[in-house]
C-alpha cells in the first residue's frame, strides 16, 4: 500500500500543474491505522515532486481507538501538525449506535493527549440528529465538549448509509430519527452555543476560534486545486497537457486491491476522468464558496469568470432580490454570501441561485457574450 501511495502521488503531481503544496489532509476510511513511517513517507514523496510550503497544514483524521499517546507522537515527529478527531458523540450508547469501537472516556482521553501535541490544531467532529438524540441531549453533549475542546469543531447531521445496520433498523422504524424541525433547532441551537464561547462559523459545518481555520478545507471551498490519492479519492486540477482551462474531476478506483494493481500498472489508479465546462466549474465555485461566511468576493468569481461578473449572472434576478429582501442573501460590493440566517438554509437557496445561474450562462451564451 505504501509503495503504491507514493508511486500514485508522483504520477498524479507530475500529471497536474501543480508547482507548490500548501496542504496535505489524510482523511477517508482510519488513515491513523497506517504508520507514522507511511505518513512520513508519503510526505517526503511529496516533497520532492512539488515545493511543499514550509507552513503547510498537514491534517490527519484519527478514531480514538487508533491514536494512543505514543501513535500521536509519532505522527507528530512523521510531519504530521494537526489532527482532527471522530469523537462524533460523548455518550456510550450513540457511540454503539453508531457502531464505534472508542467509549465517551477513550475520547476525551485522546483528546487531551492531542491538544498537548498539536496545541491549538486539535479539531473534534460530533453528529447530530441521531435516532433517540433530543435538543437538551444534544445541546448538553455539546456543552461538555466546549469545556475541553481545542480551537475547531465540526458539526455533521447523520447521514444514514445503505446497507449498514443502522440504516436497516431506521427504515423498519424501530429505530426513529428525530424530525426535521427538530434536526434544526439541533443545529440553531449548537451554532449560537459556540458563536457565545467565541467560535466563528466560517463554513456551514465548521467552527473556529483564535483563527484555527483549517487551510485545507477552505481551499477546497473557493474551489482550488487538489490532487486526489489512493482508494476511492477524489481530485480536481488542469492536467498539464490540457492548458491553463480545463479542469477534470477525477475519482480513484474504490476496490484497494483493484486499486492498488491499477497503480503498479499504470502509475496511478483513476477510475474516472471528467473534463469539466466553464459552467460546471462556476456552478462549483457558487456551490462550495457560499458555503463559507465569506461567500464570493467578485474578484475571486473573476477568477473563473472572466467576461460575466456576480452582477452579470444574479443582479437583475428578481428571485435572488428575493432571497436578500428575506435577510438570507447579500450581493455587494464585496460579493455574494448568506447572512448568517440565510447560512443555516443553504440547500434551500441553492437550487434558486443554480438556476439563474444557468439561466444567466445560456442567455449570454445566446448573444455570444
Amino acid at each position: 500500500m505504501r509503495s503504491c501511495l507514493t508511486r500514485e502521488a508522483q504520477t498524479l503531481i507530475r500529471l497536474s500543474q501543480v508547482q507548490r503544496i500548501s496542504s496535505v489532509f489524510f482523511g477517508g476510511g482510519t488513515p491513523s491505522l497506517a504508520s507514522p513511517f507511511t505518513i512520513a513517507t508519503v510526505l517526503e514523496t511529496v516533497s520532492r515532486c512539488a515545493h511543499l510550503a514550509a507552513d503547510a497544514e498537514i491534517t490527519l483524521e484519527a478514531n480514538p481507538t487508533s491514536a494512543g499517546a505514543s501513535r500521536l507522537a509519532g505522527f507528530r515527529a512523521s510531519g504530521v501538525n494537526r489532527l482532527s478527531i471522530g469523537i462524533q458523540s460523548l455518550d456510550n450508547a450513540e457511540l454503539r449506535l453508531l457502531g464505534r469501537n472508542h467509549t465517551a472516556d477513550e475520547a476525551l482521553g485522546t483528546l487531551e493527549e492531542a491538544k498537548k501535541l498539536f496545541p491549538g490544531r486539535t479539531s473534534v467532529d460530533l453528529i447530530f440528529g441521531l435516532p433517540g438524540q433530543s435538543v437538551s441531549s444534544w445541546a448538553g453533549g455539546l456543552e461538555e465538549l466546549l469545556q475541553l475542546c481545542d480551537d475547531h469543531v465540526s458539526l455533521y447531521q447523520l447521514t444514514l448509509e445503505r446497507g449498514t445496520s443502522l440504516f436497516k433498523q431506521v427504515q423498519r422504524g424501530s429505530l426513529p430519527v428525530p424530525k426535521q424541525e427538530v434536526v434544526a433547532e439541533m443545529y440553531e441551537s449548537a451554532r449560537e452555543m459556540l458563536r457565545d464561547v467565541g467560535f466563528r462559523q466560517y463554513e456551514v459545518s465548521n467552527f473556529a476560534r483564535n483563527g484555527a481555520l483549517s487551510t485545507h478545507n477552505l481551499s477546497y471551498w473557493q474551489g482550488s486545486q487538489y490532487i486526489g490519492i489512493g482508494p476511492g479519492a477524489h481530485g480536481r486540477f488542469v492536467p498539464r497537457a490540457h492548458g491553463e482551462s480545463l479542469r477534470e474531476a477525477r475519482i480513484q478506483t474504490l476496490e484497494p486491491d483493484s486499486w492498488m494493481k491499477e497503480v503498479l500498472a499504470c502509475g496511478h489508479g483513476t477510475r474516472k476522468r471528467t473534463v469539466l465546462s466553464q459552467l460546471e466549474v462556476l456552478e462549483e465555485v457558487l456551490v462550495l464558496g457560499l458555503r463559507t461566511d465569506i461567500g464570493i468576493t467578485h474578484q475571486h468569481w473573476q477568477q473563473f469568470a472572466t467576461s460575466l461578473s456576480l452582477w452579470d449572472m444574479f443582479g437583475s434576478s428578481e428571485e435572488v432580490k428575493e432571497l436578500e429582501d428575506q435577510g438570507l442573501l447579500l450581493l455587494d460590493n464585496r460579493g455574494l454570501r448568506c447572512s448568517w440566517k440565510g447560512l443555516a438554509v443553504l440547500d434551500s437557496l441553492l437550487l434558486t441561485l443554480l438556476n439563474q445561474l444557468q439561466q444567466s450562462w445560456a442567455d449570454r451564451t445566446a448573444h455570444g457574450t
